[in-house]
C-alpha cells in the first residue's frame, strides 16, 4: 500500500495565500479593521510566517493594490489591442463592467483603500495609473490622426475613457447593480459608448 505524502506549500504558494487572504479580508473589512492576526488565521499560517514575507500589514496592502492595479491594467492592454476598430469603444466598457462585477473585491480594495493612504495612491499613481493613461493616449492619438476622431488632447480623451470605468470601482453599484444582466451591461456599455463617441450635444 502506497502513502502519498503531501508536501508542504512553497514560500511562493504562502504568499500567494496570504495575500488572496488579505484581498478579500480588506475588501469586507477594511485596512484598519483587519488585524495580522486575522489575515493570518485566514492565510492558514502562523503570524511570524506572515512576518517572513511582509515586513508589516502595510506592506501587504501594497502588494495587493499594486499587483492589482497591474492586473487592471493588463486587461485594458488586451482590450485595446483586440478592438476590431477604434469606435467597438461599447465592446471595452462592457467587458470592463463584467471585470468590476467579477472582481469586486480588488476593485474595492484597489479604489477604496487606497484613498486613505497617500504614500501608496502616489506610488500606484506613478507604477500604474502614468502607464495606463499613456497607453490609452497613444491608442487615442493614433485614432486621431487617422481622421477617425476629432482632434482633441489626447491625454485628456485618454483620461476621461479611463474614468469611464474607474469611477465604477469606488462602489459595486455606482453604475448598476451588482446582479445586474449581461443585457443591462450591455445596455449600459452602449450608452456611455455613445456618450463618449458622440458627446451629449444635439447635432445641427
Amino acid at each position: 500500500m502506497r502513502v502519498f505524502n503531501s508536501s508542504p506549500p512553497s514560500e511562493a504558494q504562502t504568499r500567494t495565500r496570504i495575500l488572496q487572504a488579505a484581498l478579500k479580508l480588506f475588501a469586507s473589512q477594511g485596512f484598519d479593521g483587519t488585524t495580522t492576526r486575522d489575515l493570518a488565521q485566514a492565510a492558514g499560517v502562523a503570524e511570524g510566517t506572515l512576518f517572513r514575507h511582509f515586513q508589516n500589514k502595510k506592506a501587504i496592502l501594497v502588494e495587493v493594490a499594486t499587483s492589482g492595479w497591474v492586473e487592471i491594467l493588463t486587461d485594458l492592454l488586451t482590450e485595446l489591442s483586440e478592438m476590431g476598430s477604434y469606435k467597438a469603444v461599447a465592446q471595452v466598457m462592457r467587458r470592463r463592467m463584467w471585470n468590476l462585477q467579477k472582481n469586486a473585491d480588488l476593485m474595492r480594495v484597489c479604489f477604496m483603500e487606497v484613498q486613505f493612504h497617500p504614500d501608496l495612491r502616489d506610488r500606484i499613481q506613478e507604477e500604474v495609473i502614468g502607464k495606463m493613461t499613456d497607453v490609452a493616449e497613444a491608442f487615442f492619438q493614433t485614432a486621431m490622426d487617422k481622421g477617425i476622431y476629432r482632434q482633441a488632447d489626447a491625454n485628456l480623451v485618454a483620461k476621461v475613457f479611463l474614468g469611464m470605468f474607474a469611477i465604477a470601482g469606488f462602489s459595486n453599484n455606482t453604475l448598476m447593480q451588482p446582479d445586474a444582466s449581461p443585457q443591462q451591461m450591455q445596455q449600459m456599455a452602449e450608452g456611455l459608448a455613445d456618450i463618449f463617441l458622440n458627446g451629449v450635444l444635439a447635432k445641427d
